[in-house]
């Protein structure tokens, strides 16, 4: 166990999640108090299960919930603060994309000169020729608020509970479409290149509290969520995780523990104390290649 986390409250947004399960069970080991925040209970027992099972942690809450209602990330702050004590560390990983918001076409075409109201009939979520203008908005708009609405929720009611308290650090989840836009996903694009913005703009609203707020940049990692599009039905490499490993120096996906020792280092106020406002790739190179 590290000194620093021992018996000081972890909340984790998207806990039932590949990449914030593995960061809560880091976190439980360290000697934290966590609280597993997500949308389906029967994950985030799951989560606990392992926690259990790898030695456990002083206390665990596990609290289902949607971290874009604001009411009810507000009662769940109170409740850690009654029963666990003030939030010390907040990981904003709640997040996601939506298939119906995403286009199968890459560039505009002829075809999307009939699109609009009248195409999203004729070509919905499932079709396999979809264009930009053939999208479902309300899908469009419900990835922009799962991922920056549901950052700054959390942001707020537990950012100001650590103000209160003497200081915290927050991690917010961005990603490599924070520094460029990925081909098929404008919205999740958008959402994670405010969320880079946001990381400055709060960690230094919120420096005077003494709470340091930096975020992670994943790169490529296999999830539940990315298997289908990085990955063929035979294990292989779909054409777009060719391309993605073309551009990957590694030559590999990132796995959850890839982020753990980042993570670490970013909330622990003996070794980054001075460090605020920033937003770390972990990508195996992805960003430092051209591909060529």
């Amino acid at each position: 166990m590290n000194p620093y986390f021992q018996d000081k409250v972890a909340v984790v947004t998207g806990a039932g999640g590949t990449l914030c399960s593995a960061i809560a069970k880091h976190l439980a080991t360290l000697g934290c108090k966590v609280v597993l925040v997500g949308r389906t209970r029967d994950k985030l027992e799951k989560v606990a299960e392992g926690i259990t099972a790898a030695g456990g942690a002083p206390r665990i809450m596990i609290a289902p919930g949607d971290v874009t209602d604001e009411a009810a990330i507000n009662a769940l702050a109170e409740r850690v603060l009654a029963e666990l004590g003030p939030c010390r560390f907040l990981i904003n990983g709640a997040g996601g994309n939506n298939p119906a918001a995403m286009p199968t076409r890459l560039r505009f075409t002829e075809a999307d000169l009939a699109g609009g109201k009248s195409a999203v009939a004729a070509a919905p979520s499932g079709a396999t020729d979809r264009g930009f203008f053939d999208i479902d908005m309300s899908a469009f708009r419900s990835v922009l608020e799962i991922n920056t609405l549901g950052t700054v929720i959390p942001s707020r009611a537990f950012g100001l509970q650590m103000a209160r308290a003497g200081g915290g650090a927050i991690l917010n989840f961005a990603s490599m479409n924070t520094y460029r836009p990925l081909t098929r996903v404008a919205p999740y694009a958008m959402s994670k290149a405010a969320i880079a913005n946001w990381t400055q703009f709060f960690a230094q609203y919120m420096a005077p509290a003494k709470v340091r707020v930096n975020a992670v940049a994943p790169g490529f990692m296999v999830n539940e969520r990315s298997r289908k599009y990085l990955c063929s039905p035979d294990g292989g490499l779909s054409p777009r995780g060719e391309q993605v490993m073309a551009h990957t120096p590694m030559g590999r996906f990132g796995e959850a523990e890839d982020l753990l020792g980042c993570v670490e280092w970013l909330l622990d106020d003996t070794r980054a104390a001075f460090v605020t406002g920033i937003t770390v790739p972990v990508d195996g190179g992805f960003l430092a290649s051209a591909g060529v």
